[in-house]
């Protein structure tokens, strides 16, 4: 049981627990509250709910999780940074966050040591949107609940251009299109693939290079499905290079990549866009 103090009059019940749990993961404290285990007054509240001196909050965590906010050494591709969010040339093969499975080496628990190194205060790194682990490329991260809120109402109202370049097998001969499909996820075989009850998905490519045997193309993802671009490429029988799990050759790593993210700064307005190009020769 947790009593709010006079300090924490008016703080959102999401900022509280962030700071009151310091050492567990947004995402972890969102779903316990979204899934009713966390109760103010006896009551169950949203993660906005505005908190007054003296309420009672009865919620159970799960210590082991502490992970998300483990700071760990890794060099970072920084590509933007300042105050407010920071931008990462996130390499193939880097998990974005902690799982269940790997809990160490991801990019946040790099972003939490470098963002922390000569702060004052704990900064607490909130991922805007994810990668695949085996995609790199640019990933927005906030550094402040602010700037987090705006940035994540900017992606939900589509105002974050995001692109990306991607090497898939065979010639491709149109020289654009878009590619829509509903995409779910099976259970039983624990995969997100079209599914005639799935959730609408819409992507756009343009042709930028055709080789002997495979063609670069730019990718945007009009919808932020699960594995979409992956499995969009391989409705049209062009999967990515090195999507093995989806048709795609062999290949060293999967020829995917984040290239280019353009939007307005959550706080000072200014227009950004920003790019990492890549090779996958």
């Amino acid at each position: 049981m947790i009593q709010i103090p006079l300090a924490a009059q008016k703080m959102r019940l999401e900022d509280f627990l962030l700071d009151h749990f310091s050492g567990l993961s947004k995402m972890y404290l969102r779903d316990i509250v979204k899934t009713g285990r966390c109760e103010v007054n006896g009551r169950h509240e949203n993660i906005g709910h505005k908190l007054r001196e003296n309420d009672l909050i009865e919620i159970t965590v799960d210590t082991t999780r502490e992970t998300a906010m483990r700071p760990e050494n890794i060099p970072l591709d920084i590509v933007y940074e300042d105050g407010d969010i920071i931008v990462v040339n996130k390499p193939a093969g880097m998990l974005v966050h902690p799982s269940h499975r790997e809990n160490t080496g991801t990019m946040l628990n790099a972003l939490v040591y470098h963002c922390n190194l000569d702060s004052p205060t704990l900064i607490r790194p909130g991922l805007i949107h994810r990668l695949d682990k085996q995609t790199s490329g640019l990933v927005i991260v906030a550094k402040n609940a602010v700037a987090h809120r705006r940035m994540c109402s900017a992606l939900m109202k589509k105002h974050v251009e995001k692109r990306y370049l991607a090497l898939v097998d065979g010639v491709v001969k149109e020289n654009d299109g878009t590619i829509e499909a509903p995409i779910g996820r099976f259970a039983e075989l624990k995969q997100w693939n079209v599914k005639e009850d799935g959730k609408h998905s819409e992507s756009r490519f343009w042709v930028l290079e055709r080789r002997a045997d495979t063609t670069l193309i730019e990718l945007e993802p009009v919808t932020g499905r699960t594995n979409q671009l992956r499995i969009h490429c391989e409705l049209i029988g062009h999967p990515i290079v090195g999507d093995t799990q989806r048709g795609g050759r062999e290949f060293e790593r999967l020829c995917l990549h984040a290239w280019r993210l353009a939007f307005t700064h959550p706080i000072s307005r200014e227009r950004l866009e920003l790019e990492s190009a890549i090779d996958f020769n």
